[in-house]
C-alpha cells in the first residue's frame, strides 16, 4: 500500500460498509456489533458502519444511499461472511450495481470475504480451547458451517476441517453441515463414535450465535459429542482479518487509479 493510500486509510477517509447476514435472534446483532466495536477500537479514526441483508436495519441499500447522501465519495463495502457463496456473489453484487446506477459519483470497492483465512482457524481453536476442547489422537472434530447451496463454499469447509487436522494432533478432523448438505453435525457425530472416537468435539464455524448455532448444539450433543464450541462472535482474529479485508480493498482500488 502506497504511503497515500495508508495516510488516507489511517484519516479514515475511506468508510467501511459491513454487510452481515441478519437474524431474527437478537443474539446475532449483538455479536456482529461487538466484533465492529472491536473493529472501531482498533482503528478508532475508521468510519465503521455496519447493514444487514436480512432481519435487521439499515439494510445495504439503505446503507449506501446514506453514505452518498452525507457527500461520501468512496467506500468499502465488506461481505461479513465466512464463505465466498450467494450472498456475497449475488447478492451483494447486485445491491452494488443497483447503488452505482443511483449515485455514479460513488466509487464502491467489494472486499474479499472473511474466509477462507489463516486467523478464522486461529479462531476456531481459540473458541474449542475456551470450551475446553484440546487435540488429542483420542479426540475427533467436527467443523460445522452453516452449509450452502454453493459447492465451492461447502468444498472451502471441508479444506479448513483438513487444515485443522494437520494443525492437531487430532484423531481426525471432518467437515458438516447445519443445513443444505451433509452430513449434518448429529450424522458426523454419530459416525465419529462408531469409528472409534472416545470423544467428539465439535466446531461452530459461525460468525454469531442464533438459530444455526442452537441446532449444531442441540443435535451434536443428542450424537455424543463432549464438547461444542461457541460461535466465533467477536473473536480478536476476525477484528484482524476485516482490517487486512478492508486494506486489501483500498490498495486494489487505488492501484487501478
Amino acid at each position: 500500500m502506497s504511503t497515500e493510500i495508508q495516510h488516507r486509510v489511517e484519516r479514515g477517509a475511506i468508510p467501511l460498509l459491513a454487510v452481515a447476514h441478519g437474524s431474527a435472534d437478537p443474539r446475532s446483532t449483538t455479536a456482529v456489533s461487538a466484533l465492529f466495536d472491536r473493529v472501531r477500537a482498533s482503528r478508532p479514526d475508521l468510519d465503521v458502519r455496519v447493514s444487514y441483508l436480512d432481519h435487521v436495519s439499515p439494510g445495504p441499500e439503505d446503507a449506501l444511499t446514506d453514505l452518498a447522501a452525507g457527500g461520501v465519495g468512496e467506500v468499502v463495502v465488506l461481505p461479513t461472511l465466512l464463505t465466498a457463496a450467494y450472498h456475497s456473489k449475488v447478492d451483494l453484487p447486485r445491491v452494488l450495481a443497483k447503488a452505482r446506477e443511483e449515485s455514479p459519483w460513488l466509487r464502491v470497492s467489494y472486499a474479499d470475504t472473511l474466509g477462507p483465512h489463516p486467523l478464522l482457524l486461529d479462531a476456531v481453536e481459540r473458541r474449542l480451547a475456551e470450551a475446553g476442547a484440546r487435540p488429542a489422537p483420542d479426540t475427533a472434530l467436527v467443523l460445522v458451517s452453516a452449509g450452502s447451496s454453493d459447492a465451492e463454499a461447502n468444498a472451502t469447509v471441508r479444506s479448513l476441517a483438513a487444515r485443522l487436522a494437520e494443525r492437531g494432533p487430532w484423531r481426525e478432523a471432518v467437515a458438516a453441515f447445519a443445513s443444505a448438505q451433509s452430513p449434518g453435525p448429529g450424522e458426523a457425530v454419530a459416525d465419529l463414535r462408531e469409528r472409534g472416537a472416545e470423544r467428539v468435539a465439535v466446531a461452530s464455524y459461525l460468525l454469531a450465535p442464533g438459530f444455526f448455532s442452537d441446532r449444531v448444539r442441540d443435535r451434536s450433543t443428542a450424537a455424543g459429542a463432549s464438547v461444542v464450541s461457541e460461535a466465533l462472535g467477536d473473536a480478536p482474529e476476525l477484528a484482524r482479518v476485516v482490517l487486512e479485508r478492508y486494506d486489501a480493498a483500498v490498495a486494489a482500488r487505488h492501484a487501478r487509479v
